[in-house]
């Protein structure tokens, strides 16, 4: 076999001496903290001649984010495949996994996490139960967000788990940012759809204009935007609808010609629903001057 796909072999304990470089630190949050949305579970840092892990079935979420190195990956029965950093491996609960370095080894940080805001996460497409092994363009940017996971761990007190809370929701952010098929220079697909979101025009003639099927653009909004593209049309829509109410002294009707509804009743409605206020409310609402004026 070449040395370069040969897996690790077993690791020989030496008593007083570790047989691998790492950090790990577990946390045990509060009922409260899991309220928090995202609770971290541990945190680590690894590099050398790592053990294989599994096979083993976890009940929560693991990001191990594998920065430099090569190995393999089996998850849910599949035969493993090759990985090379930078590089995602998800493990999900219920799932199945087994995976390790070849030698000489690689380097590693992963975080452990759970919530009920994971399946948000997963309607907006940054977890894919399909989608375990993931390339990353760099990892830099998700090592730097799990090294301010550890420090707060190290610092300790009263807002461990509250700092590290906000870091994982900080890391699903990053992750999908520094995934190697995302275009940093933003998404044109939704730039375009943005750009003529106020346009008056349909879904269908939105698709004609990008020369995709309805289909396609339904598949490609919600992969990249989490939603349908009726529902992201509608959000750029409100955004600026909200921005000319605080910001201007147009009409309520001149406000919703600008952001493509002829009819102000209906716009009222939409954005009344969609809101929780009517227009005139969220006007009201930001125009009054500083606290105590």
């Amino acid at each position: 076999m070449d040395n370069s796909r040969r897996p690790v072999g077993p690791i020989a304990w030496v008593e007083g001496q570790e047989p691998w470089d790492h950090w790990w630190h577990y946390l045990t949050p509060s009922p409260v903290h899991r309220r928090l949305g995202l609770a971290c579970l541990a945190v680590g840092t690894q590099r050398g001649r790592l053990p294989a892990v599994g096979p083993r079935v976890l009940d929560h979420h693991v990001a191990v984010i594998v920065l430099s190195g090569q190995g393999w990956f089996s998850w849910g029965g599949r035969p493993p495949v090759d990985v090379a950093g930078p590089v995602l491996l998800w493990l999900f609960p219920g799932v199945e996994h087994h995976y390790g370095p070849y030698e000489p080894g690689w380097s590693e940080c992963f975080a452990d996490f759970t919530g009920p805001a994971i399946a948000a996460y997963g309607e907006l497409g940054f977890l894919d139960p399909e989608e375990a092994v993931v390339p990353l363009s760099s990892a830099e940017p998700a090592q730097l967000v799990v090294r301010k996971m550890a420090a707060a761990c190290r610092r300790g007190g009263p807002h461990m788990e509250v700092e590290t809370s906000a870091a994982v929701h900080e890391l699903l952010v990053t992750l999908r940012r520094s995934r190697a098929d995302h275009d940093p220079n933003g998404n044109p697909l939704l730039e375009s759809l943005a750009g003529d979101a106020c346009l008056p025009l349909s879904v269908p003639e939105h698709a004609r204009r990008l020369s995709m099927r309805v289909a396609e653009l339904r598949d490609a909004v919600r992969r990249s935007a989490g939603c349908s593209p009726k529902d992201y049309i509608l959000t750029i829509r409100l955004n600026q609808a909200k921005e000319l109410l605080a910001g201007t002294d147009l009409g309520v009707a001149a406000v919703a010609r600008r952001v493509g509804y002829d009819d102000p009743g209906y716009f009222t409605r939409l954005f009344t629903r969609r809101v929780g206020v009517a227009p005139s409310v969220f006007r009201e609402q930001r125009s009054r001057g500083p606290a105590g004026s």
